[in-house]
């Protein structure tokens, strides 16, 4: 054999009838040879396209985990928007009852046609609060997502309001919250 300058990394050359042999005894795909170590370093390609070695082991672990924290977001955040339906019903409901309850005032102060607006009010608004009470959170989370869909101009500058709404509510909390330390 004639004298060949080997590649970086190895040492010596192998041919190619005994690549096979140790590649077909180990199951290898990859065999080389490393400078150093006179042993073959091999990596088994299987692990990493079929999933079944350790590799694959730990995938699985990472992709059971990922669905599991899924699952369970998702149903807390069901949780969340069921609390919130609830609450806001009830909210609703509330409005309701103090609109109808200024129908008579309005009815002596205004006239009777003012009061009718008010009962009309109340009642639409009754009707939106039970409408909400029945809907099931997917139900209500399509809706919002077909009305994003249908118009997402006024989903847009409702989000804005709604964050712009969010700050100023937290932003009072907080502030009330300093201004109570203070004065203790």
């Amino acid at each position: 054999m004639a004298e060949t300058t080997l590649p970086e990394g190895t040492d010596t050359i192998v041919s190619d009838a005994e690549m096979a042999g140790v590649g077909s005894e180990l199951g290898s795909t990859d065999t080389r040879t490393r400078r150093g170590d006179s042993s073959l370093t091999t990596s088994d390609s299987s692990d990493s396209s079929t999933g079944t070695g350790t590799g694959g082991g730990v995938r699985e672990a990472i992709k059971d985990g990922t669905d599991k924290l899924k699952s369970t977001a998702s149903d807390r955040a069901m949780g969340f928007v069921s609390q919130g339906i609830e609450r806001s019903s009830g909210a609703l409901s509330n409005v309701s009852g103090l609109i109808g309850d200024t129908a008579a005032n309005l009815d002596e102060r205004l006239g009777a046609q003012y009061g009718d607006y008010a009962r009309q009010a109340a009642r639409s608004i009754e009707r939106a609060a039970q409408s909400l009470a029945g809907k099931d959170p997917e139900e209500l989370i399509d809706d919002a997502r077909a009305i994003v869909r249908k118009s997402p101009g006024i989903a847009l500058a409702g989000a804005a309001i709604l964050g712009f709404a969010l700050v100023r509510l937290v932003k009072s909390g907080l502030d009330s919250g300093s201004s109570s330390r203070k004065s203790n």
